[in-house]
């Protein structure tokens, strides 16, 4: 039976991804594409978390997603379908990154989280909130990006996307103490380092110098000049 798109006004959601697994196995292609819309950002996070870089991740989620398709009939029903595209991609990355290694080419609290988290929120801000929401996205993507390649990749997973540590471990490959600990370990990394930049930050905090501070000077002489008594006054 041929997938049929979600009549306008129905969410794709309430598409399962069992009735999306059947249509695709059947060749139907309309499926694959709510498939790709709904995991999107979750395999690109995936592939990003490893490859740390935009092009590259997005590469391997697109030969990810040609891999899913071709073995889509091999799905095994008992897993969930995010947790087996995501191995998929990381897979994929994982083996870019080793190759491009072999060639010789070469945060957090949970205020930081959820402001990251709701960067993509809709409707409309002020310029400057919209300013505050990307420079906070800058530092926590730099300070993850930062984070040790076994950790990385664990974080962004379980913090990011909000994956279960169960999710995590299928996902990946690992027992799921590993990814206990690393999601730990990721966790005091990120702190510590956006602790320190906090710590760098501050000192820069209402800067007050320079051309200001010689105009602050220039006022403050005038003004004691203009109160000097005149000569022969007493």
């Amino acid at each position: 039976m041929a997938f049929r798109r979600p009549k306008r006004g129905v969410k794709r959601a309430a598409v399962s991804d069992e009735e999306l697994v059947r249509s695709i196995s059947s060749g139907d292609r309309a499926a694959f594409v709510v498939l790709m819309r709904r995991y999107d950002q979750l395999l690109y996070r995936t592939s990003r978390s490893i490859l740390k870089n935009d092009a590259e991740a997005e590469d391997a989620v697109q030969e990810g997603y040609l891999l899913a398709y071709r073995g889509i009939a091999r799905f095994r029903k008992e897993a969930k379908l995010s947790t087996w595209l995501v191995r998929i991609v990381a897979n994929e990355a994982m083996g870019r990154l080793r190759k491009t290694r072999r060639a010789g080419v070469l945060q957090l609290d949970n205020i930081a989280l959820q402001k990251m988290q709701e960067a993509n929120m809709e409707g409309p801000e002020r310029p400057d909130e919209s300013l505050s929401r990307a420079d906070t996205r800058r530092l926590i993507e730099a300070n993850i990006d930062a984070l040790p390649d076994a950790y990385r990749v664990v974080f962004v997973l379980r913090a990011v996307q909000e994956l279960s540590v169960e999710e995590t471990s299928e996902a990946l490959g690992i027992p799921k103490a590993t990814v206990r600990s690393r999601f730990s370990r990721a966790r005091s990394l990120l702190r510590e380092a956006l602790s320190k930049e906090m710590d760098i930050a501050l000192g820069d905090v209402f800067p007050f110098a320079g051309a200001r501070c010689d105009r602050m000077v220039d006022s403050v002489m005038t003004m004691l000049k203009l109160a000097e008594p005149s000569p022969g006054r007493t």
